[in-house]
């Protein structure tokens, strides 16, 4: 009988093993995927993309008389024998000068790529790389952006659990829609009416009844008919509740710390795949913060724009509060508070000096809203009030308004759109680009 006793010592290497320096002259084994083939004349490149970047191995007839070059394609796994060499201008500083080749899987016959995925970057639309996921994510730059997207949530966690908060699991099938309005996505559920959860607010409003600090990175879903360069689906929320504010002003001093210690992480883990995209990470350590109706105002008057919605910001509004906060603060971000009531939901806490807005913010990144936050109503009264005043029924809530019943810290948070936050870090211009398999108006597949 046999017994799985663990992890076994594995037989091959990876890219970071050689890097430590002590594979040099001597035969290795590595396995890797066919990236690139390179036809020289006397000696031939086979590029090996790996999990952790590619390898360049040199092919001579002589030295590999068992294996046949011509019958090696793109796509293709193989196993590669040979000795490791430092070669400056190859990726990473060495080379795998080949004494054998294992071929361990195929590409089907008579079957080419459908695009170059071994250029520096695809040239094709942007339908095109989405209808051809599968493979256009093998491209390097492709997929470099997933690992910086893989930094951003690695760092938000990271520093939650060093601040005391408790990761959560909420769920995504729900009986109401916790923002209001028709842009739910409904479902048959045994003869029951219900919801793709919208946002995870209530239930970790509760949880916050429970641990005091929780976190969740985790899908949401909306069904707006938006066929825009910032709207999706389904995206990603990193979202985090807190207990025991002071007042909002709590929730974006740590948002600011998070978005530090993560572009810190970028700087240092993913300092690769930083250098690859050309990223500028940008300073956190000093954002500014506006009303929202002085906001209006400044760009009115600086940009000669007309306010046209007195209750909400435009996408061009956006644009222009970036700008002038670029412009006078040198800042990448804005948190805009005090957003008007009208515009809130229902659980935002109204301020007390002017009931017309609330104890909210957004957050403006290069011009566009990456998160929206704010302190929540915690009393009882005040929630069921406030959910009358509006045309509300309260005992369809019994469930949400039983945390407000048995006692309630003061608590606030926030929900981040990881895939928007991405696309403005690479100064992209379409949040698709930075969606790994997006969700959208038009896109259910692959």
């Amino acid at each position: 009988m046999d017994f799985v006793k663990g992890l076994k010592q594995k037989e091959t290497v990876d890219i970071s093993d050689i890097l430590s320096g002590e594979w040099y002259g001597k035969e290795v084994k590595m396995k890797g995927a066919v990236h690139a083939i390179r036809d020289m004349g006397e000696f031939s490149f086979i590029v090996l993309r790996k999990y952790d970047g590619l390898v360049q191995c040199v092919y001579e007839e002589n030295k590999v008389s068992e294996y046949s070059i011509k019958n090696l394609r793109e796509g293709a796994t193989m196993e590669a024998i040979g000795v490791i060499a430092a070669e400056e201008r190859a990726p990473n500083g060495f080379e795998v000068r080949l004494n054998g080749i294992k071929v361990l899987s195929e590409p089907a016959p008579d079957t080419t790529m459908p695009i170059p995925i071994n250029k520096w970057k695809l040239k094709t639309s942007l339908e095109t790389k989405l209808s051809l996921r599968p493979i256009s994510l093998r491209n390097v730059r492709e997929r470099a952006i997933f690992k910086i997207q893989e930094g951003i949530v690695r760092g938000f966690r990271d520093f939650m659990f060093s601040q005391n908060f408790t990761e959560i699991r909420t769920p995504k099938i729900v009986a109401g829609n916790a923002e209001g309005g028709a842009n739910v996505f409904k479902l048959e559920y045994f003869g029951k009416k219900a919801f793709l959860a919208q946002s995870p607010q209530f239930y970790k409003q509760t949880m916050v009844g429970v641990f005091d600090r929780v976190f969740e990175a985790a899908p949401v879903f909306r069904a707006e008919k938006h066929n825009t360069t910032r709207h999706l689906n389904e995206y990603t929320s990193l979202d985090f509740e807190m207990g025991y504010i002071d007042g909002f002003e709590d929730i974006m001093a740590m948002e600011a710390a998070m978005l530090t210690y993560t572009f810190n992480l970028l700087a240092t883990e993913y300092a690769k795949e930083v250098k690859l995209l050309g990223i500028i990470l940008p300073d956190t350590t000093n954002i500014p913060t506006v009303r929202f109706d002085e906001a209006k105002q400044l760009v009115s008057e600086k940009y000669d724009r007309k306010i046209k919605n007195p209750y909400d910001l435009e996408p061009e509004e956006e644009v222009l509060i970036g700008k002038y906060f670029k412009e006078e603060h040198n800042s990448d971000f804005v948190f805009v508070t005090h957003y008007p009531s009208k515009k809130r939901p229902f659980y935002a806490m109204d301020d007390p000096r002017d009931t017309k807005f609330t104890l909210s913010f957004d957050l403006l990144f290069k011009g566009m809203e990456i998160t929206t936050g704010g302190q929540r109503i915690h009393s009882y009264v005040e929630q069921v009030n406030k959910m009358v005043a509006r045309g509300m029924d309260p005992s369809e809530f019994a469930n949400y308004l039983m945390i407000h019943k048995h006692g309630m810290p003061p608590h606030g948070g926030l929900g981040i759109g990881l895939e928007r936050l991405t696309m403005k870090i690479l100064d992209e211009q379409n949040v698709r680009e930075t969606t790994l398999f997006p969700r959208d108006v038009s896109r259910l597949e692959p």
